[in-house]
């Protein structure tokens, strides 16, 4: 085949702290992360534009699905990859989150679509927010997610420079590398 023009389509990446808190450490880090997909066309998300009552079985014949969690899944929808970093409250999803993602799974079983999600998680402990990535690693893929890598940072306060971005270097390390092995999940060879 003749080209006569070759175009390149930047690839599209939704990120977000899954956090409604206005300092979330996770958003910052959900962003950081979407930085180093340098020709992207990225969107970082805010999740306090997805506010929702708590979900009941009651409250969903009564309303239907709101309109906030069919736009969320919409956004899912749009992207190509999936950056979420996320924040854990005593070992598990936060409240408010979870509560996005049962109305999500409400409009859309599967909601992510075999879309591929790179799971983060940090925190100011010790544990960087792991024992909520292990039960994402779980659930996610549940509901369509093709899972490219998940990397947590502990220590946040110690071990993050908004200017320097992971400062230990054993963490920065496998940091990149994971970041590495997504690109490459996109590579396409001719």
């Amino acid at each position: 085949m003749n080209y006569e023009f070759l175009i390149q389509k930047k690839m599209k990446i939704l990120a977000f702290g899954a956090s409604y808190s206005q300092t979330s450490i996770n958003k910052e880090f959900a962003t950081y992360a979407a930085s180093k997909f340098e020709d992207a066309n990225v969107e970082i998300l805010d999740l306090n534009n997805y506010q929702l009552p708590l979900l009941t079985i009651e409250l969903e014949n009564e309303i239907g699905h709101p309109e906030v969690a069919k736009e969320f899944v919409n956004k899912l929808a749009e992207a190509e990859l999936i950056i979420i970093s996320l924040s854990e409250h005593n070992g598990s999803y936060t409240a408010a989150f979870k509560n996005l993602f049962d109305w999500a799974s409400r409009v859309k079983l599967n909601m992510f679509e075999t879309k591929k999600v790179l799971l983060l998680a940090t925190a100011p402990g010790p544990r960087g927010g792991i024992s909520v990535l292990e039960a994402a690693e779980k659930r996610f893929p549940i509901h369509g997610a093709e899972i490219m890598g998940s990397f947590s940072l502990p220590k946040f306060q110690d071990n993050f420079s908004k200017e320097k971005g992971i400062l230990d270097a054993e963490l920065k390390n496998k940091f990149e590398k994971i970041i590495a092995n997504v690109k490459e999940g996109f590579t396409v060879t001719a």
